[in-house]
């Protein structure tokens, strides 16, 4: 990857990122299940060079009442690995990433599926770690509600350390399959990782060979000062929100930091806001594409949102949608970035709830661009030119229209200033990123024994 271009990535979500996307008369409302649009989104995706495409996640639905569920474009999804394997038999190139969660998942599972969907792809896979912050998840997994925020990333260090480790069961030559010794891999080239902690035990070795990329490269969300300092240490590609470049510039600057700290460089991780692109070839039209798409959201909807990206402490039923925002908030469990981000938003710009509202139904909290193809481009030139950004995952509001629209308008005028690749420099995502193939930490530990636990035998005769 040049550092003086772009890493772009493309967000799929069905419908679009409006909240009220699948609404429009030229949506793809049926792509939540429809493989096929998937694969057209991808398709298009690759075919514009773009990095890598991306799919979220949560385990559980996010709406908390009947009437917001009956309402929403998302109820359902595929499941995101699941889907990466689909998508991974019909592109080359571009690069695949989806979200799985370390609150609700045993490392040694997540360990073997992003392994071998990144040999499906021959390298082009990433994970993204989240900790999940949709309490309703909590309740599809025998809990009430989802551990605390702090013990969510304790969780997950330990779940990433466990991972990694697997992922280094082996070396890049271990499996020699010698038929005339009959020796299918060298066994001095293999090692049992043994791991007792505080919240797993795995022994391992990992049943997969060590992936393409050594580990899929990881993708990380949080921007809470607790997941801020676990993208720096971890992260490669961070996911990220911020309404203005002065707080996306203290960002970039907080999380290279933090991963200098942990002795990396910042070449190591790749920061990406969010960017939701509305794009026309006059600023008028851009403006008209917005007001549509505004005057299809329904009540119920824009309150849900509000309910949740506020972190369910806020009863947004028990005021007037003309009151300002309360500035003195309790602190979520949930995605407690999120909601400091709004707060300070809607507290800078003298927010009603009703204007929250609207503006959250666009973006959830990223950053909206409205505008013609040169005002959209000179927005993200800024970001990138003045240290705020190293690329964008893109947001298209509608699918398809609005994923087309970039590609046809912001991509071009892009590449001409320079900006964004013409095609792929790389066989596997790391190489398209510029990262480097991570060293098996294990190698010095490679034939050791296992630790074989006493097994007892039932005596069926008596």
């Amino acid at each position: 990857m040049s550092a003086d271009q772009m890493v772009l990535g493309a967000f799929l979500r069905p419908g679009g990122h409006h909240e009220a996307g699948w609404r429009h008369m030229n949506a793809h409302s049926d792509a939540g299940a429809n493989i096929e649009r998937y694969k057209s989104y991808t398709a298009k995706a690759e075919a514009s060079a773009l990095h890598f495409v991306f799919i979220a996640d949560t385990a559980g639905v996010r709406e908390s009442t009947v009437e917001a569920m009956s309402r929403s474009g998302r109820i359902v999804g595929f499941e995101p690995t699941t889907l990466l394997a689909a998508l991974a038999m019909t592109t080359k190139n571009i690069g695949l990433v989806a979200t799985a969660s370390t609150t609700f998942n045993q490392p040694y599972h997540l360990a073997r599926v992003f392994a071998s969907i990144d040999h499906l792809s021959r390298g082009r896979v990433g994970w993204n770690i989240v900790t999940s912050a949709n309490p309703f998840e909590a309740q599809n997994f025998n809990l009430q509600a989802l551990p605390p925020h702090e013990e969510r990333y304790q969780r997950a260090a330990e779940f990433l350390e466990v991972v990694e480790g697997l992922w280094d069961s082996w070396a890049d030559d271990a499996f020699i399959m010698e038929r005339e010794s009959g020796l299918y891999f060298d066994p001095q080239k293999m090692n049992f990782l043994n791991h007792s902690g505080k919240y797993f035990a795995a022994r391992g070795p990992l049943n997969i060979s060590r992936s393409p990329q050594g580990y899929p490269v990881l993708a990380q969300a949080g921007s809470s000062p607790t997941g801020a300092r676990f993208a720096g240490q971890y992260g490669e590609l961070i996911f990220t929100a911020q309404q203005s470049i002065e707080d996306a510039k203290a960002f970039y600057k907080s999380v290279k930091a933090f991963s200098r700290d942990f002795g990396r460089s910042d070449a190591d991780l790749v920061v990406m806001p969010g960017i939701v692109p509305l794009v026309a070839p006059t600023a008028e039209e851009a403006e008209e594409k917005l007001r549509t798409l505004q005057s299809l959201i329904h009540e119920d909807i824009a309150l849900e949102l509000a309910k949740r990206l506020l972190g369910y402490v806020f009863d947004v039923d028990k005021h007037s949608l003309d009151d300002p925002v309360p500035d003195d908030l309790g602190e979520t469990n949930n995605m407690q970035s999120r909601q400091k981000l709004l707060i300070d938003t809607a507290k800078e710009r003298h927010f009603t709830i009703r204007q929250l509202t609207a503006l959250l139904s666009i973006g959830r909290g990223h950053l909206v661009c409205v505008g013609s193809t040169a005002e959209i481009v000179d927005q993200m030139e800024r970001f990138f030119t003045e240290g705020a950004a190293d690329g964008f995952i893109i947001m298209p509001p509608v699918f398809p229209d609005g994923l087309d629209d970039f590609f046809q308008l912001v991509v071009p005028e892009l590449r001409r200033r320079n900006l964004f690749r013409s095609e792929y420099s790389g066989a596997t995502l790391r190489e398209n990123l510029g990262l480097t193939r991570p060293e098996n930490k294990r190698t010095n530990q490679m034939g050791n024994d296992p630790v074989v636990p006493a097994v007892g035998f039932v005596d069926r005769d008596g």
